[in-house]
């Protein structure tokens, strides 16, 4: 381990800097979400492509339904139907009007759209709420219509091009692909795009003592919380988050897992093991990872992760590097729960989003007041980072539970992390302080 004390601004910059995003790929719509596009999209084509109902009505000339009341209708003859993605629809002349579905095209000649419930419904009898089912003839009055209200040109009517026009820019590059945005790229026709893909984030807990949820207890044994939240942690940030589970104190165990799972890992995450204790041994089993028997003339680069430890309570005890063959980036986190989510938060969730290629890597820091019953107390030359919930209309911060690194309950229920600066020991409420918003 590294003898010399790391700022948190330092690690971290250490970290950002040896990560690197991922190659671009081309992946079909479905599996581009949550990735980064890395170039512009443009519109092939106006959206819509054609003018369009946005009702069920009546396709109308305006000046055929000009003065028309409930006591004067317009009396209109129906000339045809016209369904989205029917056949091509009929003309509309003078006194005529066409049956029309919302999102069918506005047939030649029409100017408007009459909304059904302004009319007959083309039975000849009172306002109708309802359309006939399409392709059955109106009933009554020899397949006439009678509107009760007279509309503008362009009334009800979804113009070409009026959400976008052929050459605008859709989306650009940069751009983090959600549910809508899959959306628009569909709707002008683009069944692929090249983005960054996800990461794939392998995340392990070590130590003999741990036992899966849903397990019984042996005497001195504890459940495995930190592999299930950091890969949460690890989905949240946008990762594919594969949780290995808990490994026993065991380098040659551990160096041997860590080894198989760098064939899906573009970032390898382990939490625990990183002190000085004499069972500590992710250090021990680091220190040959990738170096497996490649032939004589043939040598596998190996480990190159540096143990440190940081100016920051909790989570002083640090790992980072690259292991195996292809130098992926691994981040050893402390084996405290809160210790381990701390330490994500701060430094591995911007690797995973650095490696999706995005711009915003960190959470959001804000300035809130200290709204505390007595002093915090901070250790000297050491950032502290407490669990908080912030309230944003009053522009305060107050503290959830103690400092200890294992209240993993007051994680729970804080929404940020409240940052005292190292030269501070004591904090007064009232105070205005730097909050990391967790949300």
């Amino acid at each position: 381990m590294s003898s010399r004390i790391w700022s948190v601004d330092d690690h971290l910059e250490d970290v950002l800097t040896a990560v690197r995003p991922l190659d671009p790929i081309e992946l079909q719509l479905p599996d581009a979400q949550g990735c980064v596009l890395v170039e512009d999209v443009t519109v092939p084509v106006a959206l819509p492509p054609f003018d369009n109902s946005s009702m069920d009505g009546y396709a109308v000339r305006v000046a055929d339904v000009a003065g028309a009341s409930e006591e004067f209708p317009a009396v209109l003859t129906v000339v045809g139907d016209v369904a989205a993605g029917g056949a091509a629809p009929p003309a509309v002349g003078p006194g005529q009007a066409a049956r029309i579905m919302t999102g069918a095209p506005l047939p030649p000649g029409a100017e408007a759209v009459v909304p059904v419930e302004w009319t007959d419904g083309g039975t000849g009898g009172g306002p109708a709420t309802t359309m006939l089912p399409a392709g059955e003839a109106p009933e009554g009055a020899g397949g006439e219509v009678r509107v009760h209200r007279a509309v503008e040109p362009g009334a009800h009517v979804r113009s070409r091009g009026s959400d976008v026009q052929a050459g605008d820019l859709a989306l650009a590059r940069g751009t983090v692909l959600g549910p809508p945005q899959i959306g628009l790229l569909a709707a002008i026709g683009r069944g692929a795009v090249r983005v960054r893909p996800r990461p794939r984030v392998v995340v392990l807990s070590t130590g003999s003592e741990l036992v899966q949820p849903g397990e019984a207890l042996g005497e001195g044994q504890i459940y495995d919380s930190n592999s299930f939240a950091l890969a949460a942690a690890a989905r949240d940030a946008g990762a594919l988050a594969y949780r290995v589970g808990a490994v026993t104190d065991d380098a040659d165990v551990l160096r041997a897992t860590i080894e198989d799972q760098l064939i899906r890992a573009d970032l390898v995450v382990t939490t625990g093991g990183v002190s000085v204790g004499a069972y500590d041994v992710v250090k021990e089993a680091l220190a040959g990872v990738g170096e497996a028997d490649a032939g004589e003339d043939e040598v596998t680069p190996g480990s190159g992760v540096d143990f440190r430890k940081l100016a920051m309570q909790p989570g002083k005890p640090q790992g980072f590097g690259t292991v195996g063959p292809d130098h992926t980036p691994l981040l050893a986190l402390p084996g405290n729960p809160v210790s381990s989510y701390v330490s994500f938060e701060l430094f591995v969730r911007p690797a995973i989003r650095t490696l999706m290629g995005m711009t915003d890597v960190h959470r959001p820091w804000v300035r809130a007041v200290l709204k505390a019953d007595a002093a915090l107390r901070s250790p000297a030359d050491r950032r502290q980072f407490l669990r908080g919930t912030h309230d944003p209309d009053a522009g305060t911060v107050t503290p959830v539970g103690g400092a200890g690194s294992h209240l993993v309950a007051a994680l729970a229920h804080a929404d940020c992390l409240i940052v005292v600066p190292e030269a501070d020991t004591a904090v007064e409420p009232g105070t205005e302080l730097e909050v990391v918003l967790l949300g």
